[in-house]
């Protein structure tokens, strides 16, 4: 643990119908950490990142952010509280230029001055963006629109990103990229949540680790006590 617990997770259980997609799960992640949540496809992490995020109600347990109870409270207020999702599939606005989807990314804070000089910060983390600021979205690479999506959200001022599968469908190099950046946004201070089905990457980023299985947690460790264990060696990392 870097620090005190900026999110806690108890008994945390998400229903789709009458499917029990998170089953009872424990976690937490403390501030100034990067903690990966890894697992098959259909475990449900992204389905409990959407929980968190307020997207998907929470049949059970309780959720606990800055030493709130924050369980049930919906997206735009828990995304002023400094809680921000970056979704599997990127979700930009196609039809937006760059700035403009980064200006959504604002869209609840009045600072003008903080939100330009938050403007240049993600316009030197991410040069590519600052060269097609004025490009459509929708034109953009896959890699392009991941991160747009990270600097959209970064445009919120979170204290806690979630990250959702941000290595799906790009080119090796271009996640390599992605997650010079990520390690980036941490050293900043942001505390992030990441989801990646490249197991041996989360882990190699991440400070603590998850494992789920079909709903549940079923390892939790350093990440560097994950990455020598046997059972996840052999499940997620192909060895």
């Amino acid at each position: 643990m870097s620090g005190e617990a900026l999110l806690e997770v108890r008994g945390l259980e998400v229903a789709y119908g009458g499917i029990r997609a998170v089953q009872g799960i424990d976690l937490s992640v403390s501030a100034g950490e990067i903690v990966a949540l890894i697992g098959a496809n259909g475990a449900g992490k992204s389905t409990t990142l959407k929980a968190l995020a307020g997207l998907l109600p929470v049949r059970a347990g309780s959720l606990r952010y800055a030493g709130e109870d924050i369980t049930g409270r919906p997206a735009h207020r828990l995304l002023r509280q400094g809680l921000a999702l970056v979704p599997e599939g990127r979700g930009v606005f196609p039809r937006l230029t760059v700035a403009e989807n980064l200006a959504m990314g604002a869209y609840i804070r009045d600072d003008a001055a903080a939100i330009r000089r938050d403007l240049d910060r993600v316009y030197a983390l991410f040069a590519r963006l600052a060269e097609r600021r004025a490009q459509l979205a929708g034109t953009l690479s896959g890699g392009e629109q991941q991160m747009l999506a990270i600097a959209r959200a970064l445009m919120s001022r979170p204290r806690l990103l979630l990250l959702d599968e941000p290595s799906m469908g790009l080119a090796p190099l271009m996640v390599q990229k992605i997650f010079e950046t990520v390690r980036a946004i941490a050293a900043e201070g942001v505390t992030l949540l990441l989801v990646e089905q490249n197991a041996k990457l989360a882990l190699e980023t991440g400070m603590r680790g998850y494992v789920m299985e079909s709903g549940r947690i079923v390892l939790a460790d350093s990440a560097g006590v994950l990455l020598a264990s046997p059972q996840v060696r052999q499940a997620y990392l192909g060895e």
